[in-house]
Formats: structure tokens, C-alpha cells, sequence
């Protein structure tokens, strides 16, 4: 197979980095709250801390959220990307399940996301039309994860399955109760990711270490083309090394990790992943305690249709022909680069890595 994918009209990738329009904070077109969410003191605190940013808040006669389907599967999504409900997580939220290898357990501040990639991994994964869910007894959530600790020996707690908590936090404050929740526990340590960079009201969390704070990032034509509504390559990686900084430094001295993902063999794939590592060697140039997770693009067949529904004139590739299939337990197919393409992409990720950061640690390669 050829290493390449078919991206059309691939020039516009390469606009200069200085024409990018500046990340602008996300702000719902309509706000919900369900009547036993705002009975949570949380949910009092999340209608005030909306209505106070100017935006009108709904609050619902019962707890089922209605008016977000339109007249076609495109109209639903853009009702729902734009709404933000507030609600309870149901019962089943208390009870975690497994995800390796990114953490031991995950848990969830909230569902869904107000970003636009066009390879959304939440795509087949949660039901219904993807509105952005916040919910109220994320406390209670907190509370319950002391079950889950393993006695005497370190728990990490995944965040981010099903959001992207950053790009909330404007909205919600939920991600700073979280970090400084994990930072009272003893082993007890918290993961989340973003494609974000509004780090600044998070930089002084009394977070202890117990909190690592992990970007997602990708060769420039990648996020570009397929990651709307993010902030920048470069927007992000200053975040990053603030993030990392010691506190003298104006920092936030945090563990931090770098999420590619989801990595594609494009055309001229090695240069344009090279100028990122390029990037990120020139601004964590100091000491910092930081991970790698290398992670190749991959569908489902369902996962494929719903985002086809979504991101009709998208170029994204997802040829079934030239992949790979893989199947799990249950019976489920998902397709893969063949093993060559693979071996390629990794050989070149843990060399670029080795060498230019000799001290992070690679958690896993998928």
C-alpha cells in the first residue's frame, strides 16, 4: 500500500500560521437544565455561573430533553452541537468500567463536545443527537471514585472518554473542582486530554502532581482540515509548555502528555509530522515529566456512516478496501492500517521521540 491518503484540494493545509483566526470560546446557542439537576447545589451553581456570562438559561418542566431533531441527520447535528444541556448523570455513571491502556477506570464530567473533527471517535459511540451534556452531580461522581481506588498502589482515572472538558470549563468550572479534588487524594491521579488552550484560570490549582494534563495534537494538515473549532497546533503547544513551567516561571507546573491522534500517513507524512516534533522540541526545551500516546486512525462501519452524515463533503479517508480489519469479542469490526503501514508509522513516532526526548515515557502505541 502506499503510504498516502487522498486529501483534496491539500493546499489549502498550508496557509501560514499567522492567518489563523484566534480560538474563540464556545458559547451554546441554547442552554437547558433539567428540574432535578437544578435541585443539585452544583446545578444552582451552573445556572448562575451561565446566566452571568449573558446567556439565557431554559429550565425544563421534566427531565427529558426534547427540540433537538431536525428535518435531516445534518440539521440534528448542528441543533445539537449547539446546545448545552444541564442535567444528572444517571446511576450507571457511578458504576466505572476499565479502559485500558490509557487508565485504569474511566468517569465522566460530561458527554459530548463542542468541536468539529472530522474523525470524531463519539461518533456511534453515544446515542442520540450529540448534544453537549454537563451534569450537575458531578460532587456525587467525585465522591463515589473511592471505591475504585486500588489499596496501597497508584489509580489514574480517565476524564475525557466522551468530552473534552477544556473546551467547557468557561461555562462549567467543573475541570478545576475535579484537578483539585485528585489533589487531595493520596493515590488517587487524574488523566484528561484537550485540543484547547485556555489553560490560564487552571495554572494555579493546588493540584499536588495527581493531575496530567495532556494535549492532542497532529501534523499541521491533519488539524487544519479536520479539527474544527480547535484552537491551533501552535495555540496549543504554547499551552503545553506553560502548563509544564514551574510556578516561578509563571507555570502551572503540571505532569504533562502529548496525545497523537489520531495519526495518518498523509501526503509527505514524515515532513509534516517531523515539523511538529520540530515545534515541540523548541518549546519544551527544559526538564518536565511527559508522556506519549501514539494513536493511528481508525473507523467502524458505523462510526463511518454517522460521520459521513455529519461531515458529507469531508476528506477524511476511510477506504475500507486498503485497511486492515480488526474484530473484538463481541463481534464488533473496526478498520486498521494494513501491518506494514503500521510498522512504518511506528518506527518513525518512537525514533522521532527517542531522540529528541530521551526522558518521556511511550504508554502505548495503537
Amino acid at each position: 500500500m502506499q503510504l498516502t491518503a487522498d486529501f483534496e484540494q491539500v493546499k489549502e493545509a498550508f496557509l501560514p500560521e499567522e492567518e489563523y483566526k484566534p480560538y474563540k470560546l464556545w458559547m451554546p446557542k441554547r442552554v437547558v437544565i433539567t428540574p432535578d439537576a437544578l435541585k443539585e447545589p452544583y446545578g444552582q451553581e451552573l445556572y448562575e455561573r451561565i446566566t452571568n456570562q449573558g446567556l439565557a438559561v431554559e429550565i425544563l418542566k421534566n427531565n427529558r430533553i426534547t427540540g433537538l431533531r431536525g428535518t435531516t441527520e445534518r440539521e440534528t447535528y448542528k441543533i445539537a452541537k449547539n446546545t448545552l444541556a444541564i442535567v444528572n448523570a444517571p446511576p450507571s455513571s457511578f458504576n466505572l468500567r476499565p479502559i485500558p491502556p490509557s487508565a485504569d477506570w474511566q468517569f465522566h464530567l460530561a458527554e459530548g463536545c463542542p468541536a468539529h473533527c472530522q474523525y470524531c471517535y463519539l461518533a456511534g459511540s453515544l446515542s442520540g443527537p450529540p448534544a453537549i451534556r454537563v451534569f450537575a452531580n458531578l460532587p456525587a461522581i467525585l465522591d463515589s471514585l473511592y471505591r475504585f481506588e486500588r489499596l496501597n498502589q497508584p489509580t489514574t482515572f480517565e476524564a475525557s472518554c466522551y468530552t473534552d472538558p477544556l473546551s467547557l470549563e468557561h461555562l462549567t468550572g467543573g475541570l478545576e473542582k475535579t484537578i483539585k479534588f485528585f489533589g487531595e487524594r493520596e493515590n488517587s491521579y487524574l488523566r484528561f486530554v484537550t485540543k484547547f488552550d485556555a489553560i490560564q484560570p487552571l495554572l494555579n490549582i493546588p493540584h499536588n502532581g495527581h493531575s496530567r494534563f495532556r494535549i492532542s495534537l497532529n501534523a499541521e494538515p491533519v488539524a487544519r482540515r479536520l479539527e474544527g473549532g480547535t484552537a491551533s497546533v501552535s495555540a496549543r503547544i504554547k499551552a503545553l509548555r506553560k502548563l509544564a513551567l514551574p510556578r516561578e516561571q509563571g507555570g502551572g507546573n503540571y505532569p504533562i502528555g502529548i496525545v497523537l491522534a489520531p495519526i495518518m500517513p498523509i501526503p509527505n507524512w514524515e515532513e509534516h509530522y517531523n515539523a511538529l516534533f520540530e515545534q515541540l522540541e523548541q518549546h519544551l526545551d527544559f526538564p518536565c515529566d511527559l508522556t506519549f500516546e501514539l494513536i493511528s486512525h481508525r473507523f467502524t462501519p458505523g462510526s463511518k456512516d454517522v460521520l459521513l452524515e455529519w461531515y458529507p463533503n469531508t476528506s477524511l479517508e476511510m477506504d475500507e478496501a486498503t485497511r486492515s480489519t480488526k474484530t473484538n469479542k463481541f463481534g464488533g469490526r473496526k478498520f486498521v492500517y494494513t501491518k506494514e503501514v503500521m510498522k512504518q508509522l511506528k518506527t518513525f513516532f518512537e525514533q522521532q521521540i527517542v531522540r529528541r526526548f530521551p526522558k518521556a515515557s511511550i504508554l502505548y502505541w495503537t
